[in-house]
């Protein structure tokens, strides 16, 4: 399959092409050139599938006509080691839990996925085919996307990551996971916000002598390899919906900050996946949901709030949705409704939920179930994705319940380690400087 720059400016590109450049020459997003529509089948018998048969049936429609079927269920079965389970919140809506990976993230799915891809390339690159040379991975994070990235690639051969994050932005905890690790994974830390990290990795790939020099691919959700395969856990929670008699009048609330998982389930849903409709939840950094209020777009730049991996100003798949709907502003609004929550919001929500249920939210996630419970219709049931384990926001959620929360071993071990991070500013030319070895 090809794939076009959602600017129409760059020649179409190979998936290997789309996902070793990860932006587009124009500096578009890559989209496929169609989206297959899966069999009625596959539909009817999906509530008895475990999720990697139901992943690699999703996978295969995605990039079935460009990896070897073998390798690729491999790549899925391997990617899934874990499990996206549905938990019952209360009567009328479930959590979809994103966190059992190896981070604690929703962002360990795409990012295990994308390390896997590219390790695939290599090799065949390696047998006479495919990708020459070694491949540095920038990545801007605004918390989950880092941790998730840097251990995903964690001592994969021929490839070095890069992660830029925002100083004092993140929790210490998911510091912890990408600082610590060394290998292949050098940890930046930007004088900046997000979007400053985001900018200077654009702006990375648009600069002709540094790409010249340097071989480079993006793991944010720009890439391809890495949003897309988000859509897996949208059809398990389906799956799961459907065997507990609950998938007629599904929603399903994304909380949302650069958009790519919000994305990868509207995919699901023009590839059949029959859920009634998407609620978009976000934090202070409300852009898209004044796109949808209104129908003009105004980037700004990013505040902070305590669901950190939410501030976004100016999300970058938002292309990609006003895309993949012909730039069409009711037809997205027929899809997709909006949310946006203070802090104040957002902590009066954990507060209440685990008081009512026992159902611990993190700060995304708790965006999620409060648009649920403001938005679901009389016999609709809704999803909410538990993006990230609360622990990893395990300050602000203590302050927020007013007692301890336990922090999983996985994340006691990261804690183990020591900080090895660089610090920069934002200012391009020295990040350029810094990746050329000038520095």
């Amino acid at each position: 399959m090809k794939y076009y720059s959602t600017n129409g400016n760059s020649p179409l590109a190979t998936f290997e092409e789309a996902v070793v450049r990860g932006l587009a020459p124009d500096k578009g997003l890559y989209m496929p050139e169609r989206i297959k529509t899966l069999p009625k089948a596959f539909f009817d018998n999906i509530q008895d599938m475990t999720f990697q048969d139901i992943a690699y049936n999703v996978a295969s429609a995605f990039f079935g006509e460009d990896v070897d079927g073998d390798a690729l269920q491999e790549i899925v079965y391997d990617t899934l080691s874990f499990d996206c389970p549905v938990v019952k919140v209360n009567d009328n809506i479930y959590s979809l839990e994103l966190f059992h990976g190896p981070t604690l993230a929703f962002k360990d799915v795409g990012a295990r996925f994308m390390a896997r891809m590219l390790q695939y390339f290599i090799n065949r690159r390696n047998s006479g085919s495919g990708m020459t040379g070694s491949l540095n991975v920038l990545v801007a994070t605004s918390g989950d996307t880092g941790s998730a990235v840097a251990n995903g690639f964690l001592g994969v051969d021929g490839i070095h990551v890069y992660v830029l994050y925002p100083k004092g932005k993140v929790s210490p905890i998911q510091e912890c996971q990408f600082t610590t690790l060394g290998k292949n994974i050098t940890a930046l830390e930007i004088d900046g916000v997000f979007d400053d990290c985001q900018a200077l990795v654009k702006n990375a790939f648009m600069d002709k002598e540094l790409n010249e020099k340097m071989r480079l691919t993006s793991a944010n959700s720009i890439n391809v390899a890495r949003f897309l395969p988000q859509a897996f856990y949208y059809f398990n929670a389906y799956a799961r919906m459907k065997k507990l008699g609950l998938a007629d009048e599904l929603v399903v609330c994304v909380p949302s900050g650069n958009f790519g998982n919000i994305c990868s389930a509207l995919f699901g849903k023009r590839m059949g996946l029959p859920v009634k409709r998407f609620i978009a939840a976000n934090n202070a950094n409300s852009v898209f949901y004044e796109y949808l209020q209104s129908g003009e777009y105004n980037p700004r730049p990013s505040v902070q709030t305590i669901a950190n991996a939410m501030d976004v100003g100016d999300p970058s798949n938002f292309a990609r949705v006003f895309d993949l709907y012909g730039k069409d502003h009711k037809a997205i609004c027929t899809d997709i409704s909006g949310a946006t929550y203070t802090n104040e919001q957002i902590a009066e929500t954990i507060k209440g939920v685990f008081t009512a249920t026992g159902y611990l939210c993190d700060p995304h996630g708790a965006c999620g179930y409060r648009a649920l419970s403001e938005q679901l219709r009389e016999g609709e049931v809704g999803v909410f994705c538990e993006t990230a384990h609360p622990a990893k926001f395990k300050d602000t959620v203590e302050s927020i319940i007013g007692q301890g929360v336990a922090i999983p071993a996985k994340l006691q071990a990261f804690m183990q380690g020591t900080k090895q991070s660089i610090p920069l500013s934002k200012d391009f030319r020295e990040f350029k400087s810094f990746l050329k070895g000038e520095l």
